[in-house]
């Protein structure tokens, strides 16, 4: 099986300010996680990352916010989404 693309959102306006969200299918784990999806979610704002949830190679599932990483335990895609655009309305409320 090869990598099938899930999801690909982009809502970025001309500032650079917005949202991309990228979820891929992938045949095998994406080391250290158990589960088969390899994902991106992004908000931007100023052109810098300030929320962003992503599983990278020898880190597995965590989530950034401004410049910290937290772990995070991914239960799905649709959990995944909502967690993410929690976070970006906790982050646009305290800002």
């Amino acid at each position: 099986m090869k990598a099938e693309l899930i999801t690909r959102f982009r809502d970025i306006s001309p500032t650079g300010d917005g949202i991309e969200l990228v979820v891929w299918r992938v045949p095998e784990p994406v080391p250290p996680t158990t589960h088969g999806y390899k994902y991106r979610l992004v908000y931007i704002v100023g052109g810098k990352r300030v929320v962003g949830f992503d599983n990278e190679r020898g880190k597995g599932d965590h989530f950034h916010l401004n410049d910290a990483e937290y772990p995070y335990t991914f239960t799905g895609i649709d959990p995944l989404i909502e967690d993410f655009l929690a976070e970006v309305e906790k982050w646009k409320s305290a800002n």
